[in-house]
């Protein structure tokens, strides 16, 4: 219901100053009661409007300077790919197609771990036939045929490794004493290979199903944490799988959410003047199979009720919290008991209330943490740039000294430079001969002057240095005398 802020900045700069005189054709009757409401500019919707709009389109190349069917063309591709982001962008933490194809794999990984563990008993059981009524569960069974291997090797010593599969010493103890006494057939040991390396393949399996199940439980927590606390994780997102979405779900009334997934039912009392069904997917839900048979189908409508309540509240709630489904999930409970014991349930509307209150004390806080994480991004995001920055800014300094230093060194390049043409110069007026020998003496020179410089300099400093010992040591001496 409310107008979106580019169609509103379109029609303040398009329409005429005075708005009540001009009428608007709108194709959408929902658009012209927004305007209406947003502008107070009366608009027209119907059959004629439609037909102009259609025509406005077909013919809007013609209509408009400079504008060409095939600009047209790609702002109408522009136009439906932004429509389609702005359909598919929604918050990552709240993504309820990651539920359904979890849901999805979950069910099917039941499938697939019960053939695979009746192919490993009726694999196994040529060999240890005993130990299906030892251990009648399916993943247990696997991980004792893959521990056991084959029955004539099992003795006491591996008793323990038994106890702690199975998780019960009376348990272990009969699974000893069967494979001493049992009737099965020799089995060779590329058969026994090929058995347990498949065992081991069911056990991985079920290991990974208990991983997906815990993804499950943790996605529903953060998309529809209300109807999880209903009604439980698995049955919910059954109930968002089949639904397709959580926002369909939400748009569904309580009839069709009490008998969804029993649509074959439906239609085939509908077509053979039967009774319908009374529960679908909600069927699963411990609530049902508490209540007593006459109660069934009232307890199925009052969940099919509560579900709704709840799933709404996921949907378009900002920041989803299980208050409410606990809420729920009470009165669900006081339902039950007035069935049985005839105790009167609280009203909703009391209910209600208190939810509201604990609700906005829970996002209150969940705001201010998320406030606190805010600011220590930013805090970190600050101090990440001002490091770069620094970082920076170091090269430039040591660019700026290199450059220094190479003009320092230029610059006494160019005295030396000036030195020796001003030498050649005094040496130009004698003959050739005598100046390239005094070149060549006065190339060589400088160097012994350095050579004398850099000997005599240490020689010095020897010198001043005993000088120095000497008198410390007179200083010593008097200083012993005197004591």
């Amino acid at each position: 219901g409310v107008l979106h802020e580019d169609l509103r900045l379109l029609l303040d700069t398009a329409l005429p100053p005075k708005r009540k005189k001009v009428v608007l054709g709108v194709g959408d009757a929902k658009m012209g009661a927004a305007v209406l409401e947003e502008l107070g500019v009366q608009c027209q919707t119907g059959g004629v409007v439609a037909e102009l709009m259609r025509g406005i389109r077909l013919h809007f190349p013609a209509l408009v300077r400079g504008l060409t069917a095939q600009s047209a063309a790609k702002a109408q591709l522009g136009l439906g790919h932004s429509y389609s982001r702005a359909k598919v962008k929604f918050n990552v933490h709240r993504v309820d197609n990651m539920i359904i194809q979890s849901i999805s794999l979950l069910d099917q990984l039941d499938k697939d771990i019960n053939t695979f563990s009746m192919r490993v008993r009726e694999w196994y059981g040529y060999h240890f036939p005993e130990l299906i009524k030892i251990v009648p569960e399916n993943s247990m069974y696997c991980r004792v045929a893959k521990f056991i291997g084959n029955r004539r090797e099992l003795s006491e010593e591996s008793l323990e490794g038994l106890e702690e599969i199975v998780m019960d010493s009376a348990k272990a103890q009969a699974i000893l004493e069967a494979s001493r006494s049992s009737m099965g057939m020799d089995i060779s040991p590329l058969d026994l290979i090929n058995i347990e390396s498949f065992s081991r393949r069911v056990i991985s399996l079920s290991d990974y199903r208990k991983g997906l199940q815990e993804y499950l439980r943790s996605k529903m927590s953060q998309v529809a944490p209300s109807l999880s606390a209903l009604i439980g994780e698995v049955v919910g997102a059954r109930l968002i799988s089949h639904a397709g979405s959580l926002t369909n779900l939400a748009k569904y009334p309580a009839s069709t959410v009490q008998i969804l997934g029993a649509e074959k039912a439906l239609f085939r009392a509908l077509k053979t003047r039967g009774n319908t069904p009374k529960y679908g997917l909600i069927f699963h839900s411990t609530f049902i199979g508490r209540a007593a048979a006459k109660n069934k189908g009232r307890i199925s409508r009052y969940l099919a009720n509560k579900c709704t309540i709840a799933s709404r509240i996921d949907c378009f709630s900002e920041v989803p919290t299980s208050v409410f489904g606990d809420k729920l999930r009470e009165q669900v409970e006081e339902r039950l008991a007035f069935y049985e014991t005839g105790e009167p349930p609280r009203k909703n509307l009391e209910v209600m209330k208190e939810a509201v209150v604990e609700a906005s004390e829970v996002v209150a806080e969940v705001k201010r943490r998320q406030e606190k994480k805010e600011k220590k991004r930013k805090k970190r995001e600050k101090r990440r740039l001002e490091a770069l920055a620094a970082a920076a800014e170091e090269p430039a300094e040591e660019s700026v000294m290199e450059t220094e230093e190479n003009d320092v060194g230029a610059k006494k390049k160019k005295k030396k430079k000036k030195q020796q043409q001003a030498e050649e110069s005094e040496a130009e007026p004698e003959p050739e001969e005598n100046g390239v020998e005094e070149e060549e003496e006065e190339e060589e020179e400088p160097l012994p002057k350095k050579k004398r410089k850099v000997t005599v300099e240490p020689e010095e400093e020897e010198e001043e240095k005993k000088k120095k010992k000497k008198k410390k040591k007179k200083a010593v001496a008097r200083d012993s005398e005197e004591d």
